[in-house]
């Protein structure tokens, strides 16, 4: 179930996640939903980005800087 990303910041361009062992999925407010997992982008990643949605801070910009299209499968 998708969580409401807190975006502490107020600038986020995340809506919401969803995260489970080795996974984490992220929507975006344009809509769109990416699951990124232990082959893509990798665990260590993975677990940053689930770190950082579960802060409410920093998701976006980390995605951008560090993920970008290497994501396993975008949802809609």
């Amino acid at each position: 179930m998708m969580q409401p990303y807190r975006n502490l910041s107020g600038e986020s361009g995340v809506d919401s996640y969803e995260d489970g062992v080795d996974w984490i999925r992220v929507r975006f407010k344009e809509g769109d939903t990416y699951l990124y997992n232990g082959s893509r982008p990798g665990l260590e990643h993975v677990e940053r980005m689930k770190q950082l949605a579960r802060a409410g801070d920093g998701l976006a910009t980390y995605i951008n800087r560090y993920v970008r299209g290497n994501y396993s499968r975008r949802q809609e």
